[in-house]
């Protein structure tokens, strides 16, 4: 035991690693709909680790201060990177009204959490740990800290212990942040805007308006979920007698109002090989083709061609899916206008994430911002097409442009770490808010400049988790020693303020969102959730109206949000110096 300890102690990459494996590992156990999530068992753990080394050894785990700033700034850039695009496009006009709710939902953060703490007399870490814990925006535990350790009027010790004392603040409140934000959202909130029956119905009709399209006659450019199917036809009818070309027959399928395409052609001749089908090859009867096009037109016009045949060479021939990133030149379409722009002959959008990995609904009247991410199908000469005129492709790789990462960081730090004195009290982002800024600026100049900052979205996801938690195991390591005295300081009080300080935003936010900003109860919902930053909210929403309409709300005041609530932890912090 002696050797495990003075181990512990000699290496704590050790008992850090540790913390970050049982906390993911316990972070994934649900209870019905609740689960504690990574950021809350990491720390958990990282106490419990820090305070049994400390109990048995007799002293605590020595970690250098620069690990833990290192982890924080990277996963800062990664949460503004990731973000950034949806960020800028929202400020310059796409989402303007979701910019100014999440704005006021953010205030109304700031203001009722400030209101409890000075009520009860809190200090400046508890006021941090509080707003941290409350709003469930885990990075404010990170700039609080680093705001702390810059003070210059405040001495080391009080430094030392109010550092120690924003994550015990933080596991207080938090529990009830996350649970009481899924409660109040997706169950009190569709009571408070006319009932859950009502308001599920409302969403359905909205859903409907959102997939009717105003463009195209051909059901083809309706419903994202509607396939292009392939098949194959022998040649017989008499109306092939004198042969015609591959764009006449597809000119007669459009004068009916359907699209159906020619893909490819087994000629009729012996000895003949499969070809592509070009607008001027001539098809004759005895030949196969094979057409694409809506299910239910190929079937229609299939006795006008010929009888189907089963043909596995014919058939057999390469689709792509790739993902592709909407850049300016289509931002701000629908995505009906999108489907309907010729470039899109026979390509199919088979999803729409935003903020790498929120799941957008494929409806007609879906509006596509810069930087969303779609996933389409269709042959690889149409797929080609449809890349060059919608964005950038996203092709698969594993390496993450590392001198781009390095030096954006940089530059956010360097530019955060200027102070700026208003009345004697230093005023600066911190280098962590410098991070995060950099990285909003640069994941949107990323969409204008494709070929640099090339990041895989598993190493986005890498960054951001492990860099939080790594910075989070670090904080509970640390604070473990002190930890329960702490709990004894801040007394059950703190819960309750805890309580209202989460409870009242959303109440209100609610009521502004549908009487101020006129928004459809769903999407009213999944902004204050956005504003908020609480994914497991948008979860608890859409499983109780069965729909993800809400996440159409969600996403640009998230990106708005997640930026806003973290800066606030600086100003939290200065608030009651």
């Amino acid at each position: 035991m002696d050797w495990l300890l003075d181990t512990l102690i000699k290496y704590p990459s050790i008992p850090i690693f540790l913390t970050i494996g049982l906390g993911f590992y316990l972070g994934k156990f649900k209870y019905k709909s609740f689960a504690l999530g990574t950021v809350t068992s990491v720390l958990l753990v990282g106490v419990a680790v820090g305070y049994c080394i400390n109990r048995f050894a007799g002293q605590p785990v020595e970690i250098g201060a620069p690990l833990k700033s290192l982890f924080f700034l990277i996963f800062l850039f990664a949460i503004g990177y990731k973000c950034g695009p949806q960020f800028v496009s929202a400020i310059r006009g796409q989402g303007i009204k979701q910019v100014l709710f999440a704005v006021v939902v953010c205030v109304l953060c700031l203001v009722v959490t400030w209101g409890c703490a000075k009520v009860m007399n809190y200090n400046a870490a508890m006021a941090t740990g509080l707003f941290s814990g409350a709003q469930t925006i885990s990075a404010v535990i990170g700039v609080g800290t680093d705001t702390i350790s810059s003070l210059p009027d405040v001495d080391s010790a009080t430094k030392k212990a109010w550092i120690d004392l924003i994550p015990v603040c933080y596991a207080v409140t938090y529990v009830f942040g996350t649970i009481g934000s899924a409660y109040l959202l997706g169950n009190l909130g569709p009571a408070m805007l006319g009932g859950l029956k009502k308001v599920r119905q409302q969403t359905k009709e909205y859903e409907q308006q959102l997939n009717h399209s105003t463009l195209s006659t051909d059901p083809a450019y309706i419903v994202g979920n509607r396939p292009i199917v392939f098949r194959a036809y022998k040649v017989t009818s008499d109306n092939f007698a004198t042969p015609m070309t591959v764009e006449q027959l597809e000119d007669h399928f459009s004068k009916l109002g359907r699209r159906i395409f020619v893909e490819r052609v087994r000629p009729a001749a012996a000895g003949s090989e499969i070809v592509g089908a070009t607008p001027s090859l001539l098809i004759h009867q005895g030949d196969e083709i094979v057409v694409s096009g809506r299910h239910e037109y190929v079937i229609q016009d299939e006795s006008w061609i010929g009888q189907e045949v089963d043909d596995p060479a014919l058939l057999t021939f390469n689709a792509e899916k790739t993902k592709v990133m909407v850049t300016k030149k289509t931002a701000g379409q629908t995505v009906d206008q999108l489907r309907a722009q010729p470039f899109m002959y026979g390509v199919m959008i088979a999803s729409i994430s935003r903020q790498g990995g929120v799941p957008i609904p494929v409806l007609a009247n879906t509006k596509l911002m810069q930087g969303d991410m779609l996933e389409i199908v269709g042959l690889p000469q149409e797929i080609s097409a449809a890349v060059a005129a919608i964005g950038i492709e996203e092709k698969p790789t594993s390496v993450t442009d590392l001198v781009f990462v390095s030096l954006v960081i940089v530059i956010g730090a360097l530019v955060g770490a200027l102070t700026l004195n208003v009345h004697d009290i230093p005023v600066s982002l911190s280098t962590s808010g410098g991070a995060l800024i950099a990285g909003l600026f640069f994941g949107w100049w990323r969409t204008r400049r494709p070929s640099v900052g090339i990041i895989p979205e598993g190493s986005l996801w890498l960054m951001q988790n492990l860099g939080l938690n790594m910075f989070i195991a670090v904080i509970g390591i640390q604070s473990g020693p002190t930890f329960f005295s702490g709990l004894e300081q801040v007394g059950w009080m703190f819960f309750v303020m805890g309580i209202i300080a989460t409870t009242v935003p959303i109440l209100i936010s609610l009521w502004i969102g549908a009487k101020f900003f006129k928004f459809h109860p769903a999407v009213n919902l999944g902004c204050v959730a956005g504003s908020r930053t609480t994914t497991a909210s948008l979860g608890a929403i859409t499983d109780s109206l069965q729909s993800n309409v809400p996440a159409l709300g969600y996403t640009i005041t998230y990106a708005i949000g997640n930026t806003l609530l973290i800066l606030m932890g600086v100003a939290m912090v200065l608030m009651f110096i």
